[in-house]
């Protein structure tokens, strides 16, 4: 089977570059010939993309149709896997050849003008499908532009309608919880071209458990954005009454304002800022925490930190946001939190703080549920087997 992966970036950057690179590899070594249509270059990791994807072809935004159509009689793929890629003269010419396609849905932006589902200001969590609501009163024509010569940039709503429905033809949406599956069906994606393959996460040390010690620590590890919700997890955690510490990984253009908020709110003696560690550093912390900490406010696609720490069997505390409830069950591997509910959120910490039996068989629980429902090996040959059948579909 011959694979052409589509992507914006290539190289090392996020979680959507590292979906792309891990699947890409484990496929290969099960013999399929992989290749890559790419944006620009992250300059991370190349010898390792070199290397995955022998078969390589460079988009430029001046004659992108011509690229893409080379690419494929170069190329000339069984199927089409796309990942992120906003360019509509990419996903035209892809949708109009013909062959088996398939689009891995990392987040919000096929069907968000925003991108990230909910209000900057009030922060509340959209529930509407995309319609003239986008440009009044959500006013989401306007959106942030980073690196941008302005600081705002104008989205067009025609084109993202435009969006929509090009990735509606595609014969496979691939996404990573069923919360991911509603908002498509909303936009009006037809229910037999999704299927749901949630991201499997790095293994973890079997050997390593936490001492859930009486230094009480909590762990934060991700981004400290808005959409994050750390300042709403410092308030949260000035209500806690158990004596605790709490370590926050990560960094972002929130992390400054989260500081100062965290000194305010008398936290300075229990809240520490570590910034970003590498990840075989995370261990370190793991080995002691008590409880982990997710308080993201904006709509998670999965949030796969979640998974990841249930591999050391670490109870989660979270926010009911997005698509966490695929793998939080409340009260089974950890709590899920009413939505920017701090009392709530601090009255669990307590609980485990105080419980620490409860923890760890709020822990153990999550392995076991993150073991058998999130096995590596079963998603890449779930993969494997949705490019078979999609393939033979097309070809009846």
């Amino acid at each position: 089977m011959k694979l052409l992966y589509v992507h914006e970036r290539f190289g090392a950057l996020a979680g959507a570059e590292a979906n792309a690179h891990i699947t890409a590899t484990e496929l290969g070594k099960r013999g399929h010939a992989i290749g890559i249509l790419h944006g620009p270059s992250t300059g991370k990791n190349e010898p390792g993309w070199q290397a995955t994807f022998p078969f390589r072809a460079a988009l430029n935004p001046a004659d992108n149709e011509a690229i893409v159509k080379k690419a494929l009689a170069d190329f000339s793929p069984d199927a089409v896997y796309v990942h992120k890629m906003a360019d509509l003269s990419v996903i035209q010419t892809l949708v109009e050849s013909g062959i088996p396609l398939l689009r891995m849905v990392h987040d919000h932006d096929i069907y968000c003008m925003r991108s990230y589902k909910y209000n900057y200001f009030t922060r509340k969590i959209c529930t509407r499908a995309a319609s003239p609501y986008c440009i009044f009163p959500c006013l989401a024509t306007i959106v942030k532009n980073p690196g941008g010569l302005l600081p705002v940039k104008w989205v067009s709503y025609s084109e993202k309608k435009r969006e929509i429905a090009l990735n509606r033809r595609f014969d496979r949406m691939v996404v990573v919880t069923t919360y991911m599956r509603d908002e498509l069906l909303k936009n009006g994606f037809d229910t037999a071209r999704i299927e749901i393959h949630a991201p499997v996460p790095r293994m973890g040390d079997p050997n390593l458990r936490s001492s859930f010690s009486d230094r009480n620590l909590i762990i934060y590890a991700g981004q400290i954005i808005r959409g994050k919700g750390v300042d709403v997890l410092l308030e949260a955690l000035a209500r806690v009454k158990t004596k605790f510490e709490c370590v926050i990984l990560g960094d972002g253009n929130h992390k400054a304002y989260c500081e100062e908020l965290s000194k305010k709110l008398g936290l300075a003696d229990r809240v520490t800022f570590k910034g970003f560690i590498p990840q075989e550093e995370l261990k370190n912390y793991y080995r002691e925490c008590s409880v982990v900490a997710l308080s993201s406010l904006w709509p998670e696609p999965i949030a796969t930190i979640g998974l990841e720490v249930m591999r050391y069997a670490l109870p989660v505390i979270a926010f009911d946001a997005g698509g966490i409830k695929d793998w939080l069950l409340d009260g089974q591997n950890g709590y899920l939190v009413p939505w920017m509910d701090r009392a709530a959120f601090a009255a669990r910490v307590d609980q485990l703080l105080q419980n620490k039996p409860l923890a760890r068989q709020l822990g153990e629980a999550g392995l076991k549920l993150v073991s058998e429902r999130y096995d590596f090996d079963t998603y890449i040959g779930d993969l494997e087997n949705m490019f078979t059948r999609v393939i033979a579909e097309k070809r009846k």
